[in-house]
């Protein structure tokens, strides 16, 4: 297992997801002071463009150059505000989530299916006394 890798790739996927809330954040921003452009950046982050976070802003760039850096700072702002939180936060999410996992799976394995009593049930078998007579 290369933990290394692991790590830069978990870190490039969270850096595209703040780079998402940030976009969410100054689109939400935008609708309050300036709708129109609002609604340009809305148009524009489209959910396969906003997932490489990296490309996107390349792109954003291209088109509106403020928009980008505005986005960039969010970013930032936001990676700052999470960072302190997420090692304890993934340990503890990691924990739960593997246990209510094992929960579920420990009520489906030990599930018993009631069946239907028999149609003509068997008598129960004589006693000795009885076969003596």
């Amino acid at each position: 297992m290369d933990v290394k890798y692991i790590a830069k790739e978990t870190v490039k996927t969270l850096i595209s997801y703040l780079t998402y809330q940030a976009v969410r954040t100054v689109i939400a921003q935008l609708a309050e002071t300036d709708p129109p452009r609002s609604l340009w950046l809305q148009r524009f982050s489209t959910p396969s463009k906003v997932q490489d976070g990296e490309r996107y802003l390349h792109d954003l760039f291209q088109e509106q150059q403020d928009l980008a850096f505005r986005i960039l700072t969010v970013r930032e702002h936001m990676g700052d505000l999470v960072a302190d939180y997420l090692p304890e936060m993934l340990r503890t999410g990691i924990q739960q989530a593997n246990m209510q996992q094992r929960c579920q799976q420990l009520e489906r394995m030990t599930q018993v299916t009631a069946t239907e009593p028999e149609a003509h049930p068997q008598p129960p078998p004589q006693a000795a006394e009885d076969s003596a007579l």
